[in-house]
């Protein structure tokens, strides 16, 4: 009973990453603890985040190494527990193979664990490699070793790519903020030139308005005169010929020649067909208006857009 409730002790006070009882215990924000000189290999050897922090080996959460705590309570319990020592009758039980009395003197390969000679001679383990624990403590000692080295070496690979991935989309997403502003730019641009055209075509029309207008009104004023002589003229005439002899052969010779020689007098009206009408733009020769450069970079901007979206 007491063997097994030390064994449960030792596991909890034991490191794991070296898997040895802790030597001065450091304690982590996310409540795991390691030897000082294990976490601290473990900053050197793993790429800390932006912020300067590290990963905790066993739950992966973030830690900021200057903030390692020491741990007395559980040093002082690994203190303790190497002053215990089991019974000589506990000790020997744990040493002793549990089927066949027999001390554990050597490791099966295959199944991965202790036996003693007979278990190495029964049908569960005839065939298998085994070999005395000293001889293959090395050999298992290196391939730990070696898997650890592999697998951190990984762990450091994983985390320089997750870094790289941060900074690809930081420098994706500025550069999509430049092409944005730059599209806003452009079309601010342009619509002030096109305000710009916008108002000079109307002045246009507003001066071709007050033109035309005012050539009209001269038009109808020299009509109006006209109109009054003719109407005068033909209602002398009309007088004459409802009248005398007399009064039509009077003076009849002045009548003739002013009715010979009156000639209606027709105004220069502008055809609308001569008149140049307002045609929409083409746009690129709106975009003319830009430089190469400039319009360059905007087909360039839609482009991008267009193939994010």
């Amino acid at each position: 009973m007491a063997s097994g409730i030390l064994v449960n002790i030792k596991e909890e006070v034991t490191c794991p990453i070296c898997l040895e009882l802790l030597r001065e215990p450091l304690s982590l924000d996310c409540g795991h603890t390691f030897c000082q000189a294990c976490i601290t290999a473990n900053d050197k050897e793993s790429i800390v985040s932006e912020k300067g922090e590290g990963h905790c080996p066993v739950c992966r959460i973030y830690y900021q190494p200057w903030n390692l705590r020491p741990n007395r309570h559980v040093a002082n319990i690994v203190e303790m527990l190497q002053k215990v020592k089991l019974s000589p009758e506990e000790e020997q039980k744990t040493d002793f193979c549990v089927h066949h009395g027999e001390k554990l003197l050597l490791f099966c390969k295959e199944d991965g664990k202790f036996i003693c000679w007979l278990c190495e001679r029964s049908q569960e383990h005839r065939g298998h490699h085994t070999f005395l624990m000293e001889d293959v403590a090395q050999e298992y000692q290196e391939k730990l070793q070696a898997a650890l080295h592999r697998l951190r070496a990984e762990h450091q690979e994983a985390e320089k790519l997750e870094a790289d991935i941060k900074e690809e989309r930081t420098s994706w997403k500025n550069q999509i903020q430049k092409e944005i502003q730059s599209v806003q730019n452009f079309f601010k641009k342009l619509k002030g030139i096109l305000d710009t055209e916008e108002q000079k075509e109307l002045q246009k029309l507003k001066k071709d308005e007050g033109d035309i207008l005012h050539d009209l009104e001269q038009s109808e004023s020299k009509l109006v005169k006209q109109s009054q002589v003719l109407r005068d003229l033909i209602s002398e005439l009309e007088h004459r010929l409802n009248g005398s002899m007399r009064k039509m052969l009077q003076d009849v010779n002045g009548i003739m020649e002013r009715s010979k020689t009156f000639t209606l007098k027709k105004p220069k009206i502008l055809c609308k067909e001569q008149r140049g009408v307002f045609r929409v733009p083409d746009l690129n020769g709106v975009l003319q208006m830009f430089n190469g450069e400039e319009c360059q970079s905007w087909w360039v901007a839609v482009e991008f857009l267009c193939w994010w979206e």
